[in-house]
């Protein structure tokens, strides 16, 4: 299934940049090509680069990769609850909350690609087991309605958005 197969009632229009950023891709394609890029992108970057900010009151390139571990998990979240018909709303997440919180910072780089590998084969693994049904289901996340395919695409546009932003800003 392709991002393309979307229809706009099935997400938020602010997740529309990240499902457009994922390209006419198979969605599993696109989760298991997410994980070997970051993980070569991250390791070609000089650790001394990790917590370089362009900017005041910007995240450093550590703080990012965590951002994405954390919001993986809530959106891998949400589409479990929706895959199996929970339709109890999910609140939304304040990421401002969970990025200094994370202590990323003060980790090295290989432990933070590994608690990516694990959380984004894990993301594979659970998109994997969903028939088709399951992912055309949805439920209401952050006052809004989004679908378990949707919330899939989001993940492989939000990694490929942070890669953008790390690209361009920061090294």
């Amino acid at each position: 299934m392709k991002s393309t197969a979307l229809n706009s009632s099935e997400y938020n229009s602010y997740y529309e940049h990240y499902i457009s950023v994922v390209g006419d891709i198979d969605l599993m394609t696109s989760l298991k090509e997410g994980l070997t890029f970051l993980t070569e992108f991250i390791s070609n970057i000089p650790d001394n680069k990790l917590s370089y900010v362009y900017a005041k009151d910007k995240w450093s390139i550590a703080e990012i990769l965590m951002h994405l571990v954390d919001s993986e998990r809530v959106f891998q979240h949400r589409a479990l609850r929706f895959a199996r018909n929970d339709k109890t709303p999910v609140p939304g997440f304040d990421q401002d909350f969970y990025v200094p919180s994370s202590r990323a910072n003060f980790r090295n780089k290989e432990s933070i690609l590994n608690e990516f590998a694990v959380v984004r084969q894990s993301t594979i693994a659970l998109f994997d087991s969903f028939n088709d049904e399951e992912l055309t289901r949805s439920g209401i996340a952050s006052d809004s309605n989004m679908s378990v395919r949707a919330l899939g695409f989001v993940i492989c546009g939000h990694l490929k958005h942070h890669a953008n932003i790390i690209q361009n800003k920061y090294l």
